[in-house]
């Protein structure tokens, strides 16, 4: 049976959130993105792109290039609630899905063109999506996943393209390096400055120079550029780790707000293990100063979820790290080395108060939302929080330096 992989991507998603919303931003030039000094750009509509703007850029120098665009901060929340939408529909309609990003879905039709048709059922999804839901969405289809997602990018905007068994290395060929998934900036240099810029260059070099140029990952682009490599769907995402950074406007020494952001992410990060019944094992804490120098720490702790040994553990931390006394840019915790499981009572140390605490704090975010309730420390972060649960099997939400 011949495998038949669809890749769909939904076209500038954010882009085209803001504009389902206000209808007035429809052809206009439009950057969803941080709004700040320090803000990056999301997302931006392809009527920016002629002006060099592009995903990932630094929002000031995108505003120069193209001053006329309209910018908007974004929101997490509407941008989750539309991707849901998709997701229902394609879980309805194909056996197996993967969902690699917010935006991005893999499917596996094979055996259906004995019923059906591969294409013409791809396409009939297509139709559904953008007809129940009102975004515009690309597809490719081919016998692997790189190739599918290779040809979604030829696809777009808003179209579909199909690459038949046995044409892989010719549709490859003349496209450039970069488009190759895994050729990073760096890689690409490296690359360039070989004399490579074509997909056909690499079809012809011997498996054993890439390997000797770039190691592992030369046999993976190698693999790729000739249509070969073949990576499985992964139908549920099972999250390793969890965790949040802050950038500051600008840059602080200012101890107050820097423990206040601190424990609101502590907080935060706890009540999600809770809400997923998971519990944390290493705890981690991040620190990049205005120098850009970026330094972590972490230590191993018993499995729990419990705010009163995360968060006094996240504040000591922080206070063994920070010792430069530079202008601090950016601070980020996170939780790693999680497992299935509920916190266990520590009979010496807990407190029938404090549980019952938890569970009455717990109820009310449940019911109300994760920033309905907080302890006093944390009330100077109020937008530190999530708007998903992180244990739903779906990858996180990226709101910047994705390639739309």
């Amino acid at each position: 049976m011949k495998q038949q992989i669809l890749h769909l991507d939904l076209d500038t998603f954010f882009v085209s959130c803001e504009r389902l919303i206000d209808s007035r931003l429809q052809k206009r030039p439009l950057l969803v993105g941080g709004t700040g000094d320090r803000g990056v750009v999301a997302a931006c509509s392809y009527e920016t792109r002629r002006f060099g703007v592009h995903s990932g850029m630094a929002m000031k120098l995108a505003r120069r290039l193209c001053p006329e665009a309209v910018v908007i901060r974004g929101n997490a929340s509407i941008y989750t609630k539309y991707s849901s939408q998709v997701t229902d529909i394609i879980k309805e309609k194909v056996p197996v899905f993967e969902k690699a990003s917010v935006d991005e879905f893999y499917a596996d039709l094979t055996g259906m063109d004995k019923f059906f048709g591969t294409y013409k059922y791809a396409s009939e999804l297509r139709s559904t999506i953008i007809r129940e839901t009102g975004l515009p969405i690309s597809f490719g289809l081919s016998a692997n996943k790189i190739v599918s997602k290779v040809a979604t990018g030829e696809a777009k905007p808003n179209n579909q393209l199909r690459i038949d068994e046995g044409f892989e290395k010719s549709f490859l060929a003349p496209l450039s390096i970069k488009k190759i998934p895994s050729v990073g900036d760096k890689t690409y240099q490296i690359l360039r400055n070989l004399g490579i810029d074509k997909v056909s260059v690499v079809q012809q070099m011997p498996l054993e120079m890439m390997i000797s140029v770039l190691g592992q990952n030369g046999k993976t682009i190698w693999m790729r550029a000739n249509g070969l490599d073949n990576p499985p769907l992964i139908p549920f995402y099972d999250r390793k780790s969890l965790s949040t950074e802050r950038t500051f406007g600008k840059d602080t020494i200012d101890m107050l707000r820097l423990k206040t952001t601190i424990f609101a992410m502590a907080e935060s990060l706890a009540y999600s293990l809770r809400s997923g019944d998971r519990l944390a094992g290493c705890i981690s804490i991040k620190i990049r100063y205005s120098d850009f120098n970026t330094y972590t720490k972490q230590v191993k702790i018993p499995y729990t979820s419990a705010d009163h040994v995360i968060i006094p553990k996240v504040m000591e931390l922080f206070d063994k790290l920070y010792e430069r006394r530079l202008l601090i840019r950016l601070v980020g915790v996170k939780l790693s080395d999680l497992v299935t499981g509920n916190y266990q009572i520590n009979m010496f140390d807990d407190t029938e108060e404090m549980l019952s605490l938890y569970n009455a704090m717990d109820t009310i975010r449940n019911r109300y939302g994760e920033l309905s309730i907080q302890k006093a420390a944390a009330m100077g972060a109020k937008t530190i929080g999530r708007f998903s649960n992180p244990f739903n099997g779906e990858p996180p939400i990226l709101l910047a330096h994705r390639n739309q």
